[in-house]
């Protein structure tokens, strides 16, 4: 097939890489310096492209209608329409349908007014956690103990000052403990499929310290959510979610990606996303044998089989962020080393990078790179991983030492200054 794919980060770097291993004719819109090492890039309108099925990356172009576009034109779209985007486009839409469809989750209210958003949050118990609306590229979470740093994060969301008119209505919700799981299910409109599991780190430093991030590494499979665990989420989450969708009259088909806290009372919902994870892509999807590209477009056609199987028993993922990132990404430094880390069971998936004058590679976002190891056991998968981070150089390059430390016996090599 010829295979349009949306987006320019390690997520469709992902995608695309897979697919192209499995023969497709890839092009990606806009891509980045190592998609274009495998596939076709280009900076047309997508719109303007023509293509077997088109896979809408991120959440962004998803709730601002490009699948609606493109299915107007009578194009073959992996990727919910608005309607369906406005799950992650929206928290509070996300928490009416959770409610909606009786979904374990935490309780909530939502305020864009912050003295009955201090009534409330002082009417809860820690951890308090205030997230905005609209998207915020993963960042707009706030989880802390502490209720007056919760009060100044109301402040600065409903002001606009940290995350625009995305933060002018936030989300309060009581905190929930436990780890938590990230499960992405593939819909075709009536029926949800799970791919395997993963873990995602949020925090930006090592021990689940400092601020939130887009991701700093994932790991797949997860250990402590077995398949009776995946199978009670799928039954009283997913399943019961992508129901209440059919009822309201959406017709979601593309990623329902549910991020999941393993409570004490069992699996609860901590937020839906729209789209393949960022870093989860990068260790599910390559970890798959051929037949993405059939098992996607039989989902955007409505009638999708059963998701390829397994090749990679373990796979981890560890991202290397900008200095500064999250707050204030410094970009513009040369990145070398990429090529000579790509060793046996290595792919280094490019998040922010971009072409120099001269050809060097630069470094040109928050997250530069998702440095991802397979192997049959995952502590091979982190040790490679790792060991090719050590050939990987950029001035202020920041990555965690601990990806999949919970699910490990050994410590990790000790971070880079």
């Amino acid at each position: 097939m010829r295979i349009v794919v949306v987006g320019s980060g390690g997520r469709e770097h992902a995608i695309c890489d897979t697919l192209a291993e499995e023969g497709h004719q890839v092009v990606a819109a806009p891509g980045n310096p190592g998609i274009a090492a495998r596939a076709e890039v280009t900076t047309e309108p997508v719109e303007t492209l023509d293509a077997d099925l088109f896979i809408v990356g991120p959440e962004a172009p998803l709730v601002d209608g490009l699948a609606d576009r493109l299915r107007a034109e009578g194009k073959l779209v992996f990727g919910p329409g608005r309607d369906g985007a406005m799950l992650e486009g929206s928290k509070h839409f996300m928490k009416q349908v959770a409610a909606e469809a009786g979904l374990p989750t935490a309780a909530f209210a939502a305020f864009e007014e912050k003295a009955a958003a201090f009534r409330y949050l002082e009417s809860l118990a820690p951890p308090y956690v205030v997230k905005t609306d609209g998207l915020a590229a993963g960042k707009g979470v706030l989880v802390t103990e502490d209720l007056e740093e919760a009060k100044a994060d109301v402040v600065a969301k409903l002001s606009g000052s940290a995350f625009g008119d995305a933060g002018r209505r936030v989300i309060i919700e009581e905190g929930m403990v436990g780890p938590e799981v990230s499960l992405l299910a593939v819909v075709d409109g009536r029926r949800a499929v799970a791919l395997r599991p993963a873990a995602d780190h949020k925090r930006l430093l090592d021990g689940d310290r400092g601020p939130n991030t887009g991701g700093m590494g994932a790991y797949s499979p997860v250990p402590f959510f077995g398949a009776d665990l995946e199978a009670r989420a799928m039954a009283e989450i997913v399943e019961p979610a992508v129901a209440r969708l059919v009822e309201m009259g959406i017709d979601y088909r593309g990623v329902l990606y549910a991020g999941l806290m393993l409570t004490s009372a069992g699996p609860k919902l901590v937020e839906f996303n729209v789209r393949f994870g960022d870093p989860e892509a990068q260790v599910v999807l390559p970890a798959l044998g051929a037949g993405l590209g059939e098992f996607l477009a039989q989902a955007a056609e409505g009638d999708m089989g059963e998701p390829p199987a397994i090749r990679h028993a373990a796979a981890a993922t560890v991202v290397m962020a900008a200095p500064g990132y999250p707050e204030a990404p410094r970009t513009g430094g040369v990145i070398s080393g990429v090529d000579t880390a790509a060793l046996r069971g290595v792919k280094v998936f490019h998040a922010g990078t971009r072409r120099g004058p001269s050809g060097e590679l630069l470094v040109a976002g928050g997250r530069v790179l998702s440095v991802t190891g397979f192997a049959e056991q995952m502590e091979d998968a982190l040790a490679r991983a790792y060991s090719a981070i050590s050939t990987i150089h950029f001035e202020g390059a920041q990555y965690r030492s601990d990806i999949g430390a919970r699910v490990l016996s050994a410590p990790r090599p000790p971070q880079k200054a």
